[in-house]
C-alpha cells in the first residue's frame, strides 16, 4: 500500500470512528468493541489526526481535558454516552460519566506535536491550564514520598489491563486466566472508591507500581510541556517541568535500572519486577538510556528471535518468559468482550510506534525501518486490527481498529 492510499485508508478509519456530544468531538478506537473516550487513546487520535487534519486533532484533546477532574486528574475513560448494546461492559468507577483513574500521560506530547506542525499558539493558550494542572497533580499526588518516581494505583492506569508485569503486585502466577486478571483490577477500583478516590491515603496498601512506561512517558511529556510553557512565556513552569524531568529520569536511574534494563518496582522498598515486557524499551522514547545501553537493548533484546525479535514485531512479552501468550484463546471476561484484551504476547501497533520512536532518538534507522516494515505487513496483511498474533501475525480482538493509524507518524519514505 502506497502512502497516498494509506493516508486515505486512516482518514476513513478516523472519520468512520468519530463520535459528536455536545460540542465535544472525539474519536472511538473501535466503533462497537470500544465505544466510549480514553485518555491515550485520544493523544494517539491526536497525533494521527495531525498528519490528516488540525482542527480535528485538537478538537480531539480538548474534549479529552473537558472532563477534567478539579485536582487536576484527567480520567482515562468518558462515557460521553453508555451503551447497553456495546461489547465493553459499564465499569462503574464511582463517578457517573468518567472513571477515576488516569492513564499514561500523552497529551502533552500530542499537544507539541499539533503545535510544531501550524503553530496556533492560541490553542496552546487554552489548552496550556490543562495540561499545567495535569502534570502537577502526577507530580504532587502520584510521588507522596517524593521519590521522583510516579505511581500508578490500578494496572488500567498503565494502558496495558492484564501485563505480566502487574502479577507479582496482583498476587498473581504468570499463567492464569484473563477473568481472575479482570476480577483482581476490580477489587482495586472498588478500594479506591473506599479510599474516597484520595491515592495517598490507603491505594499503596492495595496496589502501587512505579510502572517504567508511565515515567519514561511522563519524562518526555514534561520536556514537551517545558517547550509549551516556554512558548508561552511561562518561564518559570519551563523550568519546573523541565527539572522535574530530569528528578524522573534520575530516579529511574537510581531506582530501576539494574542488569542493564529499567524494571518497573512495587511496594515501599522498590522491589524490581523482572519480568521482561516491551516496557524495556521505553527509555529509549524518554531518551534516558546511555548510547551503549540503547546499543544492548537493539542487540541483546530486539533482535534476539528468542525474545523480542523475530518475523512479526514486535510481541509485548519476551518470547522466553512463562507468561508469554501470543494465542490467547478467548476466555472469560475476554469471550464477553469478543475480544483478546492481551498484553502478554501479542503485537499492538502502538507498541511498535513507541519502539520506533525511540530507535529513531538513537539514530538505529535499520532497525526503526524494520519496525516500520513488520507494522505495514501485519496492517495489509490483516487490516486495522486492535493486535496481531506474534507467530503467525493474524489480526486479533477488535476490527477497525484506530491505533494502526499510528503508521501515519512513522517515517513512510
Amino acid at each position: 500500500m502506497d502512502k497516498r492510499k494509506l493516508k486515505k485508508a486512516v482518514g476513513e478509519l478516523m472519520l468512520r470512528n468519530r463520535r459528536i456530544s455536545g460540542r465535544h468531538q472525539y474519536t472511538v478506537p473501535s466503533t462497537k468493541t470500544y465505544p466510549y473516550q480514553w485518555l491515550w487513546d485520544s493523544c494517539f487520535h491526536a497525533i494521527i489526526l495531525s498528519h490528516i487534519n488540525y482542527e480535528d486533532a485538537k478538537k480531539e484533546l480538548l474534549s479529552l481535558v473537558s472532563k477534567q477532574f478539579p485536582n487536576g486528574l484527567i480520567p482515562h475513560m468518558i462515557y460521553w454516552r453508555k451503551h447497553t448494546e456495546s461489547d465493553f461492559p459499564v465499569i462503574e468507577w464511582g463517578k457517573e460519566d468518567t472513571s477515576t483513574i488516569t492513564q499514561p500521560p500523552m497529551i502533552a506530547y500530542a499537544v507539541w506535536k499539533i503545535y510544531q506542525q501550524d503553530q496556533d499558539k492560541d490553542f496552546l493558550r487554552n489548552i496550556y491550564p490543562n495540561l499545567n494542572l495535569y502534570y502537577r497533580y502526577l507530580i504532587n499526588e502520584r510521588d507522596p514520598r517524593n521519590n521522583h518516581l510516579i505511581g500508578i494505583i490500578n494496572p488500567d492506569e498503565s494502558g496495558e489491563d492484564n501485563s505480566p508485569r502487574f502479577d507479582i503486585p496482583l498476587g498473581l502466577p504468570p499463567v492464569h486466566s484473563l477473568d481472575v486478571n479482570f476480577q483482581k483490577r476490580l477489587e482495586l477500583v472498588s478500594e479506591h472508591e473506599r479510599c474516597d478516590f484520595e491515592v495517598g491515603k490507603c491505594m499503596r496498601n492495595f496496589f502501587w507500581v512505579k510502572d517504567v512506561p508511565f515515567n519514561a512517558i511522563m519524562v518526555k511529556n514534561l520536556n514537551c510541556l517545558s517547550e509549551i510553557a516556554q512558548v508561552l512565556n511561562f518561564i518559570d513552569d519551563a523550568k519546573y517541568f523541565a527539572d522535574q524531568a530530569t528528578l524522573i529520569s534520575d530516579a529511574m536511574r537510581k531506582l530501576m535500572f539494574e542488569d542493564g534494563l529499567y524494571w518497573s518496582t512495587y511496594d515501599r522498598d522498590y522491589k524490581k519486577v523482572k519480568v521482561k515486557t516491551w516496557a524495556i524499551f521505553m527509555p529509549l522514547f524518554a531518551q534516558i538510556c546511555t548510547k551503549s545501553e540503547a546499543q544492548e537493548l537493539v542487540q541483546k533484546f530486539l533482535l534476539d528471535e528468542t525474545r523480542f525479535g523475530g518475523k512479526f514485531l514486535v510481541p509485548t512479552v519476551s518470547r522466553d518468559e512463562p507468561s508469554f501468550d501470543p494465542d490467547n484463546p478467548w476466555r472469560g471476561i475476554a469471550a464477553l468482550l469478543s475480544t483478546n484484551l492481551s498484553w502478554r504476547g501479542p503485537i499492538w501497533i502502538a507498541v511498535n510506534w513507541f519502539i520506533y520512536q525511540g530507535l529513531q532518538n538513537y539514530n538505529f534507522k535499520k532497525e526503526a525501518k524494520m519496525i516500520l516494515e513488520s507494522s505495514l505487513s501485519l496492517l495489509e496483511s490483516a487490516g486495522f486490527r486492535e493486535s496481531y498474533n506474534a507467530k503467525t501475525g493474524e489480526g486479533l480482538g477488535a476490527k477497525d481498529f484506530t491505533w494502526g493509524g499510528l503508521i501515519l507518524d512513522m517515517d513512510l519514505t
